[in-house]
């Protein structure tokens, strides 16, 4: 893991185009090798774009490995690169909202698409945050991965998920703006089976219950890559009005028709790679072999 930091560390030097074209072809070659990875996007983009011939579902698999591959070359900028750089390559649409993080509480609801790492980092170069912190296997890119994600600010809350919902909403309470990634199946515990792409998928209640607790306005971004390897484009919805809704199940549909509505504009960019539908309701049969 050392050495290949260390070719991080190197590749980040050099020209953003360069290293994207490095890092497709590392997902491309990822496509051909990680068969279980790329049965599970074969198996999402069936389930959710049935209609669409069989050869065109690969296609948009393969773009994704690649989109995956530069994502991981691509952070060694934002670990490493001076904030100047950075800043030149993120194009923010229209503007960090840094006058509603500072005029009360906000949750952010970032999708996971390739680029999620770049809405953490423009937001902290600006202002504290907090976010949920899966651990990692190896202690060395886990040492590295929370230094970059901590690098642009000097309060940086980085909790676990055991440690439940108490410290983010306390978080929340000093206007510690909360980055979300809301589109994970973790279960059916805290969360309701909701359509998504036509599938029941497990879907997490947290957003609306965070919003109900806190009164947190609800703010929605997304990032994408710039075409001709340019940067990153991350893009501020406006606050979703009288959020949540009339109950748990009505909040997260309009949450998963707002990510839906994202993946139609870049299906290749949404992370195809993960078990979405793995929890199943009653019934249903699973769709991921159990070695996966």
């Amino acid at each position: 893991m050392r050495f290949f930091l260390f070719i991080l560390w190197l590749l980040h030097w050099l020209p953003l185009p360069v290293l994207g074209r490095l890092g497709k072809c590392l997902g491309t070659v990822c496509y051909y090798m990680m068969k279980n990875r790329r049965h599970i996007a074969l198996t999402n983009l069936r389930l959710c774009f049935p209609d669409i011939p069989e050869k065109e579902r690969r296609k948009i698999a393969r773009e994704h490995f690649q989109g995956y591959g530069r994502s991981i070359l691509e952070r060694g900028i934002l670990w490493w690169a001076p904030v100047e750089r950075i800043k030149k390559l993120i194009h923010v649409e229209p503007a960090v909202p840094f006058d509603d993080t500072q005029a009360g509480p906000v949750i952010f609801l970032c999708p996971h698409f390739v680029c999620l790492e770049m809405p953490g980092a423009i937001i902290t170069m600006g202002s504290p945050g907090c976010s949920i912190y899966t651990q990692q296997k190896n202690c060395i890119f886990d040492e590295m991965l929370r230094k970059g994600r901590m690098r642009f600010h000097d309060t940086v809350l980085l909790f676990s998920r055991n440690q439940g919902i108490k410290p983010i909403i306390r978080a929340l309470h000093k206007n510690i703006p909360f980055l979300m990634l809301p589109d994970m199946d973790f279960g059916s515990r805290d969360a309701e089976f909701v359509p998504f792409f036509g599938q029941p998928a497990a879907t997490l209640v947290a957003p609306s219950r965070l919003a109900a607790a806190t009164h947190a306005k609800v703010i929605p971004v997304v990032a994408t890559f710039l075409p001709d390897y340019r940067g990153w484009k991350v893009k501020f919805y406006p606050a979703w009005e009288n959020f949540p809704d009339k109950d748990n199940w009505t909040s997260a549909k309009r949450m998963n028709e707002f990510i839906e509505q994202r993946i139609l504009e870049t299906p290749s960019e949404y992370l195809w790679t993960h078990r979405r539908f793995k929890t199943r309701p009653e019934g249903y049969p699973k769709v991921y072999p159990d070695k996966e």
